[in-house]
Formats: C-alpha cells, structure tokens, sequence
C-alpha cells in the first residue's frame, strides 16, 4: 500500500441510507401510513400514564376550501398535542365543523337557478344544505391530515348530528329556566342581503365607507320649565339642531337627545347664501333665526355650515328636557330627553336625533323615556306604509335620497356632507347592514356578566392582552341577539298561542322537543306537526299553536360545543385545558362560548385560551385572490401546476413555519419565506444523516463510554445539550415555539455542524472503527441523535420519525412518539468546564477568520496545510489552553484538532506574531497562520514530520499507522 490514494477504504466515512432530500410527496404519506397502521396516536393517547390533556378544537365553517389560516391555526393545534403526548399526557383531540348558519346557505342558493329558489321549501334547502356541509367537511379532513394533524378522525364533532344539537337545545333551555332567554323588539343589526339579523362577530369594517351625512334643524314647539326664563324669548324661530351619517333614519325620529352635563347655546343664525337662494327659487329655505347646540361646537358648526353663529344664551342641557319640538316631515311631537356619556362634542352638534328603532343607545334611551318603538323599514331594508311618502323606496338607495330631499323641501337641512367612517356590513355578502328593530330571541348577557368576568380572570390567556380585548367586549354587552331568520340552523323551540301571540317556552315544552331532536335531528321541527313536536299535555288545552320559525345564531350552535362535545363525550373533561383559535374569536367563538358555559354552569368552559395572528404575505398586506398573493396551503404541500416554480415541499415545511413566527401578532408568508424554510429543513436534515451515517457501527450497548470516562470535548457537548434541550423544553411550556425554532436551529448550525461535528470528522474517520476516540465521539453522537429526532418531533413530525426509522441500532421504540420526550442527566451539567470550552470557542472563531483570510489568498487551501500560531494574553487563560497542546495527548481534546490545523505552537509573547502576514490581534489575543511543518499524510491528509518512518506504511503518519493496527 505505498501507492498515493491507496488507503481511501480504510477510512470510516459514515454510511446510511437517509436521504438527505425530504422528499416529501412520496415519504409523507408513507410515514402516516406508518402511523395508522401501528396506531400510534390512539395507543399513546389512552396507555400514556400521565393525566388527561385536552385541547378543544374551535370548528371551522364547512363551507369552503381551507385557506392558509386554517393551516396555522391547526398546525399550531397539533404541535401543543404532540408536544403533551412526548411529554406522556393522555392527549385527546377531537376535531369538529360547523354545519349551520348563512354561509353555507348562501353557496347552495347561489348554485341555484332563479326559479328553482322560488320553488324551495325550508326541508329542501335543509337537505341541500347538509349535502354541501358533509361534503365540505370531508375535504377540510382529508387536507388536515395530510397536514400530519392527529386526532379522532373517525369520530369528529359536526354541529349538524343530532347528538349535538339536542346538547344545544339543553344549554338553551338551561338558559331560559335560569331566566337569561327573553322575547323583545329592540334594535339589531340587520343585514337586508341576507334578511337576517346578524350578531356582532358577523359583522366587518371595510376600509373606505362613506355615508351621507346631513345637519338638520327640528323646530321647538314648547318649553322646559327650566328653559322658559333662557329660551322664552328665541320662540317660534328656535330649532334644535342634529346631526346623523344615516338620514334615512329620520322617519324613525322620536326624540332629540343632549348630555345632561354639557354646556347648550342659543345661536343666532346669519342667513346663508344657500337659504336666500333658496327663497329667491320660491323654495322657504332654511327658516330658523336661533338654533341650539353644544357650546364647545359653535366655532366649529360657524365653519362646516359657513355661516356666522353669534352666541345669545347659554345653559345647562339638563335644563332642556321635557322640551318639545315637531317632526319636520311628520305630524307629530316628541320631547327632548337627557341621554348618557356618548353624547360628546367630537362631532355633529352635541344633541342626537333619536330613533329607538334605529340604535342600540336610542332604544336603551327610548325604554327609560317610555317612547314607542318605530323602526318604518321592512326585511328588504324598504321603508313601510308607516313611513309614508317615502314608503317602497330603500333605506340604502333612494330612500335616503328622498328623505334628504323632503327635510330640504321642509326648510330643515342645514348642510349636507360626506363622512368617511367605519360602518358594518354583512361579513358574508360584502354589503352594508341596517340597525333596525325586529322582534329577537335575546340572551341577556347583564343577568349574569359579573359571573363572566370572574371567569375571564380565572382564565390564562396568552398573549396576556387577550384578557384586555375579551372583557370589555363582555363588560359592555348588554343582550346577544340569539335569534335568526334562516332555515338551515337548530330551531329555536318555541310555540305561539295563534290567539294571543304568547310564547309557550317552559321545561316540559323545551325537554319534549329535545328529546324528539335527540332521536331525530333538527329536521323534525319541520316534519313534524305542531301536536307531535308539543308535550301530550298541551295537545288538547282548547288552545292553538304555531312553531316558532327562527333558528338559533351559530355562534350558539358552535358556543355550545363544551356541552354537546366536552362535556358529552366520556373520553373528554370540561373545562377544557386549551381553546386555541385566531384573535377575531375574542368577539366570536371564545366569547359565545364563555357566555353559554357560566350562564349554565358558573364557570368558563376553559383553563387557557391561546391566540394567534392573521396571516399576511410577504410585504404585510392582507392575502386575496385579486392581488393574487394567496399562499395555498395544498400548493405548498403536493407542488402547484408548473412544479418547477412550485415544487412540492411537504407539510413539514408548514409545519416549520408555523414554529418559527411570532404568532401573538400577525405573521407572513410568501415563496421567499418558503425557500428559507426549506432550507433550514435540509440543515436539520443533513446534520441528522451526518450523526446516522457516523452510528453505522454503534451499538450502545456494547460500544457506548461511561460519563465519567468521556474526554473533556465530549463532556462540555454534553452539558451545552443540557443547555439546548432545556431551552427548547421551556419553549414548548411557554408556547413561544419560534424559541423552539431559534434553539434548535443554532444547535445544529453553530453546535453541532460548525464545531462538534467538523471537530469530530477526524475522530470518526481516521480512527480505527472501536477506538476509544472514535466510541466516545459515537456515544455523545447518540445522545443528540435521539434527541434532536424527539425535540423537532412535535413540529418537523414526519422529518423525525424519517430520522428514527433510520436510526441503525436497535431502539426500544418503533417510534420516535413512543420514546417519549428528551432525555438529559443532570450528571452531565459543569458550568465550569463550559466556561473554558467556551473561551476555546471564541478563539476558534477568530482562528478560522485568519485561515479564511489565508485560504483566500491561496497561502493554504485545506486549513490542515496550516499550523496556528497562538498568543494568549491572560496568563491564567494561556496556562489553561497550554495544556490542551501537549507533545502527546488523547487525540481528542487538544488545539490541533479544535482549529483542524496540523500543528498548533502556544506562544509565550506575542513577538513571534510580529510582521507575520496572515495574522490577527483582539484585546485578548493573537493569532497568525504559518505553513504546516512535515509531509501530509496520504490517509488523513495532516502534515506531520514523522511520515515516512513507518517502513510498512511509508506515506503514513505516525496517527495512521497504529490506526490501521487498531490502536487508534
């Protein structure tokens, strides 16, 4: 063997057959089926020994593909379960849909033809409804599973099985036992694209509304006993002057509003140009001399009406109520009122034209002041026959045109202008909605929302500001309208006495239907008579019923999922430990939920709530199809049409994602970001096949080094994983997974592939295969091994269970979930050995600077054509690293191979580093480069002035030759 390149098979290269491509679209599948077929999931959720974790799943709606959002929130779901599964946690996870509500009846109306939904019956609509839900739901499954999500998957929760919604008429007859259900006309919002009332978290804010919003005067017609001294004398030329963004509101006015506390004036008005031409077009233009309003207003009303308000009087608005005035375009009176604090002088004129049938604050007002409630508009949003003239037209067309123009006509319009401000409209259909008043099942929230807030204490929410967005939210709620105009939905079951109108809702009527409901499902509200659906004792009470034909709101349906899911089903425990959905929930699911849970039982149905962000594209804009920004989770996963601009990457890398944002804040995505994952997968990847391939002869039962016998390199390594993997564990603890993600990655960039593993080549390969060098570095191998395979497991779950499989020594687990979590002895911390292997670090750190500097510059080209030269200033230091240099060491914890230098010369003084070219000086050192001395050895490539005196091995070195004996 003295032929050059002859010894290459006597070195131990690592061996394995993992690959170092994901390939993800093939491996994926293959690894679930793995899964299933062993039934890891469901064996570790029953057997583990530790307590019960249960992280209920808030429900999608069925009613479309899953976005990207969905993603990240189901992603973010299983990381938790997987993690508390490792961790030996009896994790059960039951995944559930809602089935119900207007979504999913507008995409079956709008895939019908006009005259097949004049021909609909609500029992047809129903079944086509349920069709399209069922088929919706087991696409998003199929795409959840894929997405490596474990749970029950044969045994999800739909809100549309009978099981369910005979739980939700109990939570609603618990309700309406304890006296929070009640029937009222009040003001609601009202979508009239959907003809429906629409509860707070159906509705959005889009950017950009502007609503016509007008001044109007409204004549006195008589006066306060505190306001005659004050006013007297401005009579019959005084008004009372309002402003509304919602002019069609008008016929609705009952009553002028002002603050009690806030300081009224008496203007007189200089004639606008806009009154006097007015008259000259034979019109009588604007006919009030004095108007009243707020003080603090009058020089910023002088400018917006553009005309001179000279003040003549002024008063407390206490003073005005029980004043009256006359509708401008009816024949009627109505007083002025004392309204509350959101009465201010930020805009308008500091007095509200009231309309209890048009608003929340009007109605609440309207109820104190006994005024009637009129609300002249229809289910279309068209005004009625009370509304006269203006009577057919719509309330958001021409309707408001008109009534502009008849307060115009009537001399009352003061100004008209556009006021750009958030308005609501009907998340579903895109289109504004209406407040207006019908008759509702309400929940009254105020009988039991200081129980709710002591709920919202008990809770741990996370991010902490949750709680600060929840409670003011449930602090200011009054009622929650329950009740909806739809036919696809739970019923609300109540009968009307068809002579009186009176409601029938008590015990034995609510427990009869449930019961019925129970057996056979919500459709039999509407296949059933009135006498079948009522309890044998009110079938011939000489009275005649009706059904009742609303449904409940689905966020009661999905509100009451701790009663139909949580609390139902024995494998399950309520409260909850997690409910884990996106921020919008704090209005929707988090809340209904709360409301349902301590109206009936006193408590929240939850221990934490866990909220995240949206997700935006790379540049933070909202994601939609029109910019064509989307990111489809499918596409990221199996590749898009043209696979070579969008390969498929796998699940793992959404998965990694999602590990590695902030999630308390919005987070963003785009094909930059997914490259980058990538990359960081084959990081983590390629240091796993590295520590595979150098396990290839390892049997660590046998061949594994006892701690107290491992060098000091191996040791410190061991200790900086104590470090790491109680980082990572923290991270999951706290849900901070980007923690995760940060740790985990610099572990195997900085730890292991630029240090431990680069350091360990030599030991590994060069040794012979059962030297202690060698099986010492395998033993400390293992260990991370192992465990970087369980600490990726609850994110990268396929890339760790792909590493475990191909792990070459017999494990005691088939798989990495059933090794439970990472495994560090406390043995192996020594802060004080790190101390030093840290100060090694950094000096290794500045050495590969200058052989970079070196190598560029093609002095060397592999560092082993180099020998270091080092000054260390601190004495103690210097000592220290001194002995780390010996003549003759152990092979492992010496400079030579820390740097992968030939030789390494630890100077006395840093004289020798003067005027050497490749060299560099800090504040605590110094550090030259200088050719390595001897001949490179033909086996290890290291230079060594002892090659060439081993007759037998003449190209070898004096490592090399007892290498090849088995000595070293």
């Amino acid at each position: 063997m003295t032929e050059p390149g002859n010894y290459k098979d006597t070195v131990n290269l690592p061996k394995t057959k993992f690959d170092m491509r994901a390939n993800a679209i093939k491996r994926e599948p293959e690894i679930q089926k793995f899964w299933a077929e062993n039934n890891i999931y469901d064996r570790l959720s029953k057997e583990n020994p530790g307590e019960l974790f249960i992280l209920h799943d808030g429900p999608p709606y069925a009613n479309g593909s899953l976005h990207i959002g969905h993603a990240l929130n189901k992603i973010l779901k299983d990381i938790i379960n997987r993690y508390q599964l490792l961790q030996g946690r009896k994790v059960r996870y039951v995944a559930g849909w809602d089935c119900h509500g207007l979504p999913i009846e507008l995409k079956v109306l709008q895939k019908m033809k006009s005259a097949e939904r004049q021909s609909l019956t609500p029992l047809t609509l129903r079944a086509k409804a349920k069709e399209f839900a069922l088929a919706t739901v087991d696409d998003q499954l199929e795409c959840f599973k894929r997405y490596g999500i474990w749970g029950d998957w044969e045994h999800p929760y739909l809100t549309l099985k009978p099981e369910y919604e005979a739980a939700q008429i109990g939570v609603f007859g618990q309700m309406v036992l304890k006296g929070y259900i009640y029937r009222g006309l009040k003001p609601v919002h009202w979508s009239p694209s959907s003809k429906t009332a629409l509860a707070e978290a159906e509705l959005e804010y889009p950017e950009g509304h502007t609503s016509r919003s007008i001044y109007a005067a409204f004549p006195i017609t008589g006066l306060s006993e505190a306001a005659k001294p004050v006013l007297g004398e401005f009579l019959p030329n005084l008004g009372v002057a309002i402003w509304t963004t919602t002019p069609w509101t008008i016929p609705g006015n009952l009553a002028v509003a002002v603050n009690g506390d806030l300081n009224y004036s008496v203007v007189e008005v200089e004639p606008s140009p806009q009154a006097e031409r007015g008259s000259k077009e034979g019109t009588e233009g604007v006919k009030f001399r004095y108007l009243i309003v707020a003080a603090d207003l009058v020089e910023r009303l002088s400018a917006t009406l553009s005309t001179q308000l000279t003040v003549k009087a002024t008063f407390k608005g206490q003073d005005l109520e029980h004043s009256t005035y006359r509708h401008p375009l009816f024949d009627r009176e109505s007083p002025v009122v004392v309204g509350g604090d959101y009465i201010t002088t930020e805009s308008g004129t500091g007095l509200v034209h009231t309309a209890p049938g048009h608003g929340q604050e009007d109605y609440i007002v309207g109820q104190r002041y006994g005024l009637p409630i009129l609300a002249p508009v229809d289910d279309n949003g068209d005004f009625t026959q009370e509304a006269g003239e203006f009577a057919g037209l719509n309330v958001l067309g021409d309707g408001n045109q008109a009534v502009i123009d008849a307060l115009t006509a009537a001399g009352s319009l003061l100004k008209e202008e556009a006021y750009p401000h958030k308005y609501p409209y009907d998340w579903r259909t895109k289109k504004p909605t209406i407040f207006r008043a019908t008759e509702q099942w309400f929940a009254s929230v105020a009988g039991f929302r200081d129980e709710a807030l002591k709920a919202i204490a008990s809770v741990k929410w996370i991010p902490a500001q949750g709680e600060n967005r929840i409670r003011p939210m449930v602090a200011e709620r009054s009622d929650w309208c329950i009740s909806r105009q739809r036919s696809w939905g739970v019923p609300i079951p109540v009968f009307y006495d068809e002579a009186t109108g009176e409601p029938l809702l008590n015990e034995e009527s609510i427990n009869h239907v449930q019961g019925i409901i129970a057996e056979k499902g919500s459709n039999a509200w509407w296949e059933m008579s009135v006498e079948e659906l009522l309890p044998e004792s009110y079938r011939n009470n000489g009275k005649s019923y009706r059904k009742g034909t609303d449904t409940m709101d689905v966020w009661f349906d999905s509100g009451s999922s701790w009663a139909a899911v949580v609390k139902q089903r024995p494998e399950l425990r309520y409260p909850a430990d997690m409910y884990l959905e996106g921020s919008d929930q704090h209005r929707g699911w988090f809340q209904s939920s709360l409301l349902t849970s301590v109206a009936v039982n006193g408590i929240a149905p939850y221990k934490t709530v866990l909220t995240h962000g949206f997700v935006l594209d790379e540049q933070g804009r909202k994601m939609s199809k029109s910019v064509g920004n989307v990111v489809d989770p499918q596409v990221v996963i199996n590749g898009g049409k043209d696979q070579k601009k969008e390969p498929p990457y796998g699940a793992d890398i959404l998965r990694l994602w999602a590990s590695s944002v902030d999630y308390s804040s919005d987070v963003r995505l785009g094909g930059n970001i997914i490259k980058q994952m990538n990359d960081v997968r084959g990081k983590i990847r390629n240091t796993a096949r590295f520590l595979l391939g150098s396990l290839d002869d390892f049997d660590p039962v046998k061949d594994a080094v006892p701690l107290s016998d491992l060098p000091e390199l191996d040791r410190y390594m061991l200790h900086r994983m104590t470090e790491v993997f109680q980082e990572v564990t923290a991270a999951f603890d706290s849900f901070q997974f980007f923690r995760f993600f940060q740790t985990v990655l610099n572990f195997c960039v900085v730890d292991l592939s630029n240090f431990y593993l680069d350091v360990a080549k030599d030991r590994l390969y060069i040794s012979s295969p059962d030297a202690f060098r060698r099986r010492s570095c395998q033993t400390v191998l293992q260990i991370a091994l192992e465990n970087l395979a369980r600490a990726i497991a609850p994110v990268l779950c396929h890339t760790a269970e792909d590493i475990w499989q191909f792990i070459p020594y017999q494990t005691s687990c088939k798989s990495v979930f059933e090794a439970g979590w990472v495994k560090v002895d406390e043995q192996w911390r020594n802060h004080e050995l790190a101390e030093f292997w840290q100060q090694i670090r950094k000096i290794r750190d500045d050495v590969n600077k200058v052989l970079e500097q070196a190598r560029g510059e093609k002095m060397i080209g592999s560092s082993l054509e180099a020998k270091i030269l080092l000054y260390v200033k601190d004495e103690q230091l210097r000592s220290a690293v001194k002995t780390r240099n010996p003549e003759i060491g152990n092979g492992i914890d010496e400079l030579r191979y820390m740097f992968i230098t030939s030789q390494v010369e630890v100077l006395d003084s840093a004289e020798a580093l003067q005027g050497l070219k490749y060299n560099l000086q800090s504040d605590s050192w110094g550090i030259a480069v200088v050719n390595a001395e001897g001949k490179k050895c033909d086996r290890c490539w290291n230079y060594s002035t002892h090659v060439g005196e081993s007759a037998e091995h003449p190209l070898l070195c004096e490592r090399c030759v007892p290498a090849l004996a088995g000595e070293f």
